[in-house]
């Protein structure tokens, strides 16, 4: 591309340079030609009033006199009636310019000067159009390599930009070249890259999400299908296959709740469900592994509660808490539901040492642990409670009580 510019520019140059340069070579050269012719006939009509003047006064007429009227290198030849040829200067060989003057008492005076000396100051002239061609020329080529190198220089740049999106790095770079044209382009590439990146971040955030949130899930599901193949129970077989249908409906429930999430937080298919019975579910879920590890997990508070939300999402979410408070807490877990105003609460609390003082404001941030974990069980929890209107918060530190609000069903009015 550079050497198109180069290329190009300089035809310009050369075409305008052509164009003007040889009408200014024809002009410059008649009115040169134009001037000498003029400047000989003005010299002969001027030699012609000094023989009158000379004649009217009686002077003499001598070629010593007038020599010093004509200019040198210039031929002058005087015929007077009655007097002899008066010559001023050598007759030029070859082609002249000449003119011949007359004057009133019958005097003739030519004046001439060899075209020679007009053609070499053409030639000095056409050498300074020349020269003058050459530095436009040259500047032209200057100024052709700056502005290519100045609109090719953005270009690489921008080339080398794309090429990064590509390989997969989404940092946009935010440089701008003061080329309208170009830096448009430049906002497009640093928009895309930021979306890309938005794009990656939620692609890897699912990633995370549902690596963590799945985890002990499928670990429970699995322990229940080992207990399936170890049993010749026909019930206990249908009991515990009823159960793990039931989990893997929840597990879908979550999959697609953070599908959800990752391409719109604010979307939520909340509906109104029997709170009791998500509580009840994940009680008698999580009881077994309360039991291996000698703690127990209890339910209390105000039953026949009916909330607005995703119950998946609803059960994933007291399941991190119960997690949290089986691998962090001690003593009993308690899940408590309660009324206030027009919402449904579920506290969790355990008897451990709770919260450390300083992650109390930052225990729902991402990457935030006390206990070395990954830190997203929380982070997501609040998430899809969020996603359906709800919040979770933490009322204690110490002992922990975590507390999920939810949208109480709206009762019936009565008619």
């Amino acid at each position: 591309m550079r050497r198109r510019l180069i290329n190009s520019t300089l035809a310009v140059v050369l075409v305008v340079i052509a164009v003007f340069g040889v009408s200014l070579v024809i002009v410059e050269t008649r009115t040169i030609q134009s001037g000498a012719q003029d400047s000989v006939a003005a010299e002969a009509v001027r030699l012609v009033g000094i023989v009158e003047s000379r004649l009217g006064s009686g002077e003499k007429l001598t070629p010593e006199i007038l020599s010093e009227q004509i200019t040198a290198k210039r031929y002058a030849e005087i015929k007077v009636p009655g007097r002899a040829r008066i010559e001023i200067g050598s007759r030029p060989a070859g082609d002249v310019i000449a003119s011949t003057q007359h004057g009133d008492r019958g005097e003739t005076v030519t004046v001439e000067e060899p075209r020679s000396a007009v053609s070499a100051e053409i030639g000095r002239t056409l050498l300074v159009i020349l020269a003058v061609a050459i530095l436009a020329i040259l500047a032209a080529v200057v100024l052709a390599v700056q502005q290519a190198r100045r609109l090719t220089a953005p270009l690489t740049d921008l080339a080398e930009t794309a090429e990064r999106l590509g390989s997969g790095d989404p940092r946009p770079r935010h440089r701008r070249y003061g080329v309208q044209e170009l830096d448009r382009v430049a906002d497009v590439l640093d928009a895309s890259a930021e979306r890309i990146a938005r794009m990656l971040t939620a692609e890897r955030r699912l990633a995370a999400d549902a690596s963590h949130q799945l985890r002990t899930p499928l670990t429970a599901l699995s322990m229940r299908l080992e207990e399936i193949t170890l049993t010749d129970d026909p019930d206990t077989v249908k009991e515990e296959a009823s159960i793990a249908l039931g989990q893997v409906e929840r597990l879908t429930d979550v999959v697609q709740r953070l599908l959800t999430n990752s391409r719109d937080p604010r979307s939520g298919s909340a509906v109104a469900f029997d709170l009791d019975e998500v509580v009840k579910q994940q009680v008698e879920e999580w009881r077994p592994a309360y039991r291996s590890a000698g703690r127990a997990i209890v339910r209390s508070g105000k039953k026949g509660l009916r909330a607005v939300g995703t119950p998946g999402a609803v059960a994933q979410v007291l399941a991190t808490l119960i997690e949290n408070s089986l691998m962090h807490g001690d003593g009993t877990v308690a899940l408590r539901t309660r009324v206030t105003g027009n919402q449904a609460v579920v506290e969790v609390t355990d008897a451990g040492r709770g919260v450390p003082p300083d992650l109390g404001s930052r225990v729902f941030e991402r990457t935030v642990s006390g206990r070395n974990s990954t830190g997203l069980g929380l982070a997501v929890a609040r998430d899809l409670a969020e996603a359906d209107g709800g919040r979770l918060e933490l009322l204690q530190q110490h002992p922990p009580v975590f507390a999920l609000f939810l949208a109480r069903e709206a009762e019936p009015s009565a008619e």
